[in-house]
Parts: structure tokens; C-alpha cells; sequence
């Protein structure tokens, strides 16, 4: 078995891996979509072959979670391509597709459950449903030719899945030859090593303490795939007296999860569609799509006639929507729940300063999607594999520091497992 890497050993984002067997028959892990590429950007597919036209050595696609940077780049490629996938994560994709354009309405060849094994070609590949901040996502145990890879993806012990990063941890996958391991957070400056971040317990506390001090109505800014984060901001409004907000969109995509996830029909949740989902309505002649929301739709009137009852959990977009609506004003507050990076950027900023001229508190409540360096640590300590190849990092060169066996591969090189 051998393995080229074609994106993701010098930067974070843009995953992906090809894995070939000893008789010449390919599996692809991710197609992500790099994080630098605007939507103006027309990024090319890896020089992988078999992805625009029919090549029997491509057994298929395997894509860990649903997130753009992993999976980014499957429009592009020929519908007789085998795509496995977890199946709550392409039932996300399929319902954020009306939404956006840069999802992905997938019809998977198979899905991805955890601990049930799989066939790709000559590969056996078996799952691990892992802690990470995109819903429905795995880490892969890739078998053949008598050799074992564990591709991590992306992964976290501090979410609210954090038991599963712990199992994993007290019973890893035995006998690996090679592993994979995602190093977001490993950085070029040492200090940052012994970082931990807090838990979305912690921050459903933070949200609490936001609520119960602000008079007026609380905008938390998030990515409404989320999940993890719309748990927290359910739990904190019900712990503060107050009802939740989600977007049409959010609506859509928690339906589209499971029965557990806060979504039309709890209590105390309620769906706002602004205007640029409105006109996407209209224009689709959907309308069931609003119809069904019924006494849980709420209207600019009534949230700007009593903003003390709401907290919203939306885009940072939909933000100026509702201060023009009059339902969020100064005796409000706006929590930004995303990586901060996105405040440094053109929208970022007019945000920012949009809110500044209206006298309106702005503050960050957010953790990390990723692993901190000492859970990676504890992660690298249980699975013990021969070689430990870094990915999903913008500072490869520092995991021989930080872990044993490191083998750095360049992107575009094949080699041997």
C-alpha cells in the first residue's frame, strides 16, 4: 500500500489523501475545498485519476465529516464516483444545499457508522465517530495489503461528545503502521503548546451569564451546523427564561439531524425566516417550507415588542436584519460564537463597527473545533503507530518536538506504507 497526500501537509484545510493498494486500486479519504479560496476561486481537483472521468482503479470517495474544507471539491467530480459518507452528515449537506451553493446533495454509495466495517475495493475501512464541531464525523481505520492507516480527521476531546474522544483513547485501533493526525493547534510558537480550551458546558455557562445580565434581546452569531453549539445556546436560553431563535436555515438543518437535536417542536424554540430567505422562498415557490412552521414562526413585531423574551442563535449576516427590525438595540448584547479569525476580514469588521455605531455590547464565546496539543498527545500515547505523518497544520515541521516517530511527507509525494 501506498499513500500520496495531495493537500493538507502545510496547511489547515483542503484534506485530501489517496490510498493505493498493491494491485493499483485507489480510495480516496476527503476532497476538501482549502480554506484560502474565495467563491470567485475555481480550485482544481487533485491530479488524482478517475475523478472527472471513469477509472476502475478509483473504488471511491470517503469523506469524514461535512465540512467544506473535506469535502469541498465533490461537485466537481463524475457522478459515477462511489461517494461513503455518514449518513446523518449527508442528510446536513442535502438539507443546507437549498440554502447554499456550496453544499452538496449527495446520493452515497454507503454510509459511515461507527465500529461497522466497510468494503472499498481491497479496503476495509472502519469508522470512529469522533468529538469535532461538524456533526456526524469520523475517524477511519483504512486496511489492505496486510498494513493498517488511522486518518484522524478532524477531531477534539472538549466538545459535547468529548466521552468519545476518551474511548477511543482507552481502546485505539491496535497495530497501526501509520497514522494520519490532524495538528491544527500545533503552532510555530512553542508557548501555545500547553493550551487547553474550554467545554460547551463552560460556554452554555458564559451564555447564561450574558442572558441574565442583558435586559434586552442576545444575538449569538454562529454556523448553524454547529450542532454542538446550537445544544448549548437551546440549554442556556431554557436555563435563562427565555426562548431561542434559529434562522430558517437553522430550522432546516436541525430537522435534518436527529430527534434529540433542538428543532421545530421543542419548547421555547422558534424560527425567524429573514428576508433573504424570504425572497429564496418565493422564488422557489416552497412556501410549505414556512407553512409548516406555524405558531413557532416569529414575526419583527413581536420580537421588537418584547426583546427581553429572545435569544437568537443565527449567521452573523442576519445580525443587522434584526437591530433595523428594532428587536436588538443597545439594551442588547451580540455574542460572536465562531472562530475570531473571521472578525479580521472586510465583513468582520463592518459588523463590528455596525454594532459599535449603535451602542451595542460585543463580545466572543467560542471554543475550538479541533484538539488541543496535550489531548493529541494522549491520543498519539494510546494508538502508539509506527509512524505518525502531520496533516491540517500550518506547522508540520514542530510534531517531531511535541511526538514520536514523525515522518513529515511533502504534498503530491507518494509513499510507502
Amino acid at each position: 500500500m501506498r499513500i500520496r497526500v495531495h493537500r493538507g501537509t502545510a496547511e489547515i484545510g483542503g484534506n485530501c489523501v489517496e490510498i493505493e493498494a498493491s494491485d493499483g486500486r485507489r480510495v480516496i479519504i476527503d476532497l476538501g475545498r482549502p480554506l484560502w479560496a474565495t467563491s470567485a476561486d475555481d480550485v482544481p481537483l487533485p491530479a488524482a485519476v478517475g475523478l472527472t472521468s471513469h477509472d476502475p482503479t478509483l473504488c471511491g470517495i470517503v469523506i469524514s465529516h461535512p465540512h467544506l474544507d473535506h469535502y469541498g471539491l465533490l461537485a466537481k467530480v463524475s457522478a459515477d464516483v462511489p461517494v461513503f459518507i455518514g449518513a446523518e452528515a449527508s442528510s446536513l449537506l442535502r438539507a443546507a444545499a437549498y440554502f447554499s451553493p456550496v453544499s452538496a446533495d449527495l446520493e452515497p454509495a454507503g454510509h459511515l457508522v461507527h465500529g461497522e466495517s466497510l468494503t472499498v475495493g481491497p479496503f476495509t475501512i472502519t469508522p470512529y465517530l469522533n468529538d469535532h464541531s461538524a456533526f456526524d464525523a469520523y475517524s477511519l481505520l483504512i486496511q489492505c495489503d496486510g498494513r493498517r492507516v488511522f486518518y484522524t480527521g478532524d477531531i477534539r476531546g472538549h466538545g459535547r461528545k468529548s466521552r468519545l474522544f476518551d474511548a477511543l483513547v482507552a481502546d485505539p485501533p491496535r497495530g497501526v503502521d501509520v497514522m494520519l493526525m490532524e495538528g491544527t493547534h500545533v503552532r510555530s510558537d512553542p508557548a501555545t503548546d500547553g493550551d487547553t480550551f474550554e467545554t460547551e458546558a463552560d460556554l452554555e455557562t458564559k451564555f447564561v451569564d450574558v442572558l441574565k445580565a442583558t435586559t434586552g434581546a442576545v444575538a449569538v452569531l454562529g454556523s448553524a451546523q454547529n450542532i454542538d453549539r446550537l445544544v448549548t445556546a437551546y440549554r442556556a436560553a431554557r436555563r435563562s427564561g427565555r426562548q431561542l431563535v434559529v434562522d430558517l436555515y437553522g430550522a432546516t438543518v436541525a430537522a435534518a439531524t436527529r430527534s434529540t437535536i433542538p428543532q421545530l417542536g421543542f419548547p421555547d424554540l422558534r424560527v425567524y425566516v429573514p428576508q433573504r430567505q424570504r425572497v429564496l422562498v418565493k422564488d422557489s415557490g416552497e412556501f410549505d417550507r414556512v407553512k409548516e412552521l406555524g405558531q413557532a414562526r416569529v414575526y419583527p413585531e413581536e420580537m421588537a415588542a418584547a426583546p427581553s423574551r429572545y435569544v437568537f442563535y443565527v449567521p452573523s449576516s442576519v445580525a443587522f436584519e434584526l437591530c433595523r427590525s428594532g428587536a436588538l438595540d443597545s439594551t442588547g448584547a451580540v455574542v460572536w460564537s465562531l472562530w475570531s479569525g473571521y472578525l479580521r476580514d472586510g465583513s468582520g469588521k463592518r459588523l463590528q463597527q455596525f454594532l459599535a455605531e449603535r451602542s451595542i455590547p460585543f463580545s466572543t464565546i467560542h471554543t475550538s473545533g479541533h484538539a488541543s496539543v496535550v489531548d493529541l498527545q494522549r491520543l498519539v500515547e494510546a494508538v502508539r503507530p509506527d509512524r505518525l505523518v502531520p496533516m491540517h497544520s500550518e506547522a508540520t515541521s514542530r510534531f517531531v518536538e511535541l511526538f514520536p516517530n514523525v515522518e513529515r511527507h511533502d504534498d503530491g509525494e507518494w509513499w510507502d506504507v
